[in-house]
């Protein structure tokens, strides 16, 4: 009985250890390849879940023996390991051992070995073999270039468009309206120069004073509408009397009102005149103006001209041309740069 407790206790150390124990394999596939193909080395390691593994430090690029490059290294699992291999010499390679550490242990791998076939020529029989081919353009496709042709189209017909139009804005000449600065005369300097013309036409001694008085009271409305601002020739005398009754003394109001009265007994009532009651009103007509004449208005009046409906239509005409002519430059600008970006994309 102690016989088979002892050999049960060696048995389960024995599985125990061999539990603790880890071990890596190696496999090369293919063995034989021929130049510039590719082959592949997997490790696996065989180790107690939880271990720590340390793999060989390899890298892209990497002769892992002279003639024998690493392109790439992965790690599909965690206990297994891939290493990507070519060549370009025909050879036939010794691979050395991997090392590996588990757990702090360094374990080795079998050696590898890898027969890289060169390819054989019959150089005897050149004849069958077609020498290098120059460089070679790539084949014209219209799909690629229909866009930027038609594109290249539309960009000429808009700067035909825009030539076009810009002749019929360089023809259409425009419309200068400019603003005219223009002397006028004063209110008294106008009121005199018609009196003036009243003692020409020597109507003062005429021998219907109607005209007369009509011509002097129009001059002195104008004079006073002008002068004072308001609308004397829309009004009666009386009214005119009372407004200025204000803006002068009481002997001019007393002898315009006498004027006017008479004016419009002459005009009305056909009263008859004196020469000298006519001479009169004149020189009383002739005081109020320089007693209530103003030196310094404005003498220079702005004069805008009125331009007619052609002119109107004509300006508006420039103005839609002048807006379709920028909208053609800016679409046309655009275009050539898409062109041209379209060009140098499929030459280069």
């Amino acid at each position: 009985m102690k016989r088979f407790v002892i050999l049960l206790t060696v048995l389960t150390a024995g599985v125990l250890s061999l539990m603790a124990q880890a071990s890596l394999q190696a496999k090369i596939e293919p063995i034989e390849m021929m130049i510039g193909e590719q082959a592949e080395v997997t490790l696996t390691v065989q180790a107690p879940e939880g271990s720590q593994i340390q793999w060989p430090s390899l890298k892209a690029r990497q002769l892992l023996v002279p003639g024998v490059e690493v392109l790439a290294v992965h790690h599909p699992a965690h206990h297994t390991m891939t290493v990507l291999l070519t060549s370009f010499d025909g050879n036939l390679y010794h691979l050395p051992a991997f090392k590996v550490k588990v757990g702090g242990k360094e374990y080795k791998s079998a050696d590898l070995a890898l027969k890289v076939v060169e390819v054989e020529v019959d150089t005897t029989q050149l004849d069958k073999f077609f020498g290098p081919k120059d460089v070679q353009d790539n084949p014209f496709r219209w799909s690629d270039w229909a866009l930027t042709f038609w594109l290249s189209i539309v960009l000429l017909l808009l700067l035909a468009a825009g030539y076009y139009l810009y002749l019929r804005l360089r023809d259409n000449k425009p419309i200068i309206a400019s603003i005219k600065m223009v002397k006028r005369l004063l209110p008294h300097q106008k009121a005199m120069k018609e009196i003036e013309q009243i003692k020409a036409d020597k109507m003062v001694s005429a021998e219907d004073p109607k005209e007369y008085y009509t011509k002097l009271t129009e001059t002195l409305r104008r004079y006073i509408e002008e002068r004072y601002g308001f609308s004397a020739m829309e009004m009666t005398s009386g009214e005119i009397i009372e407004r200025l009754m204000a803006t002068a003394d009481q002997q001019r109001m007393d002898e315009l009102r006498q004027l006017f009265m008479t004016a419009d007994l002459v005009k009305f009532a056909k009263y008859s005149t004196l020469i000298n009651e006519n001479d009169a009103n004149l020189v009383n007509a002739i005081d109020f103006i320089n007693q209530t004449k103003l030196e310094n208005m404005l003498q220079e009046e702005v004069v805008k001209p009125q331009l007619s409906v052609e002119d109107r239509r004509s300006q508006k005409a420039r103005r839609v041309l002048k807006t379709v002519i920028a909208a053609i430059a800016v679409v046309a600008a655009v275009l050539f740069c898409y062109v041209v970006y379209n060009v140098w994309q499929l030459v280069v």
